[in-house]
């Protein structure tokens, strides 16, 4: 029987014989997450069903980055929780402020995550690692528990659509616009509970940081799990983990999946991307998408670049090719955060930070921060943002009369140069 690469991957993982779309199975998890606003509740539920041990102290992941620093008392009294479970249960993959980062950034960093895996994490954006060629979605909390004691989970198996972008895109171009464009042509719930399945020449040619942006935003259009078919690109940037030394310790074997020629779609839809714009989704949808030209003098107060989505290295140097040798405006508050301690280094070494600092912009430590609302960038009533975010609902950043426009991070630059939404080729 023909299956798609999310199918494989869940048969391989459910010991069953064959699987068909809308099926429940109860599959292997081969890593589960948590962070210091949703793990909390998993390790209340753990205790309370009276387990003793984890399932596996090398198979769970506790990153604390979403009010991290601990910005208040509630927030260091959750992060408390993560730091005692993790001793507790020997946790080996519990990463303190120093050495954490947002965790959709960290654990691919760390070659925690690989081909063929199959992950949850108690967070939406946790289908990020489908750019990998993984299956990975997020669960609540509850299952989480579940899973640190099983270390299984069940699911309804997702029918797949594909999306084949073609052509070359244009400068200033990336995996950002690519996924906006998509969630604005199919809406928020066009892909509900559906494994969106990113392919074609232009997906090709991207390199993985574009590749993660685009899955990372699967969900935004409603999706089970995004994923892009492992090749040499996969290959080189898994075998860089070890290379680097980064994460040799782990260091374990993978499998590639792909998708039958014959595999069925619920749907398929292409796209032409040759002529495209940077795109930007106006409040409060993340499909509320247009090019860039469609937006003229819309003042911003604040621009973030970071996020689980944009704050990986490619992102801080098109931010540092846009800012260097000019001034942010007076008016904006320009807010760069690296997505995690390795990359913050390396934009050190490279004098990308020192080009955010003469700009006039700031640097925060690796954190969520501002992205959920949480800290490092809370936005006033009738403030207006330009982020390089994943979702731009109403008060997500802060007051419910605030406004949140988002884009790739050399349109954000631009704005926080001019003080207003603009194309990178109006500062460049």
């Amino acid at each position: 029987m023909p299956y798609t690469i999310t199918e494989k991957i869940l048969l391989a993982h459910s010991g069953k014989k064959a699987i068909a779309p809308d099926e429940f199975i109860d599959a292997k998890v081969d890593l589960a997450l948590g962070n210091d606003i949703t793990a909390p509740l998993a390790i209340k539920e753990f205790e309370r069903l009276g387990a003793k041990k984890v399932f596996s102290k090398d198979k769970i992941a506790l990153i604390p980055d979403h009010f991290t620093p601990n910005k208040d008392l509630k927030s260091a009294n959750q992060c408390k929780i993560l730091s005692e479970f993790a001793a507790k249960h020997r946790i080996r993959h519990y990463y303190e402020v120093g050495q954490m980062g947002i965790e959709h950034a960290l654990l691919p960093e760390l070659g925690l995550v690989l081909p063929g895996d199959l992950v949850i994490g108690a967070d939406s954006h946790t289908c990020t690692y489908g750019a990998l060629g993984a299956f990975s979605t997020g669960v609540g909390s509850t299952d989480l528990a579940a899973a640190m004691i099983t270390g299984r989970c069940w699911f309804r198996v997702p029918k797949s659509m594909k999306f084949i972008y073609k052509g070359k895109l244009n400068k200033w171009v990336g995996g950002k616009d690519l996924i906006l464009h998509t969630i604005g042509d199919i809406g928020v719930d066009g892909a509900r509970y559906m494994a969106m399945e990113f392919t074609g020449d232009t997906i090709k040619s991207l390199c993985m940081d574009d590749r993660l942006a685009m899955c990372n935003m699967a969900i935004e259009a409603g999706a089970k799990n995004g994923v892009i078919e492992p090749d040499k690109i996969t290959e080189d940037y898994v075998k860089s983990r070890w290379l680097l030394g980064i994460s040799k310790k782990n260091k374990r074997k993978h499998k590639i999946y792909k998708s039958d020629k014959d595999a069925a779609y619920f749907d398929i839809r292409e796209y032409n991307v040759a002529k495209m714009e940077p795109q930007v989704a106006a409040p409060h949808l993340p499909s509320n998408t247009k090019p860039v030209s469609a937006f003229k003098n819309v003042s911003v107060n604040q621009v973030v670049i970071g996020s689980c989505t944009n704050g990986r290295i490619s992102d801080l140097r098109m931010t540092a090719k846009i800012l260097k040798g000019k001034k942010v405006n007076s008016r904006v508050r320009v807010i760069v955060i690296p997505a995690t301690q390795n990359i913050y280094l390396e934009a050190l070494k490279e004098g990308l930070i020192e080009t955010f600092l003469k700009a006039g912009a700031v640097v925060s430590t690796p954190t969520c921060g501002p992205c959920l609302g949480g800290h490092m960038g809370i936005l006033g009533a009738g403030e207006i943002a330009i982020a390089t975010t994943n979702r731009n609902f109403k008060g997500r950043m802060g007051d419910l009369e605030s406004e949140i426009y988002l884009s790739n991070p050399a349109v954000a630059a631009a704005s926080g140069i001019k003080g207003k939404i603009a194309h990178p080729d109006d500062v460049a």
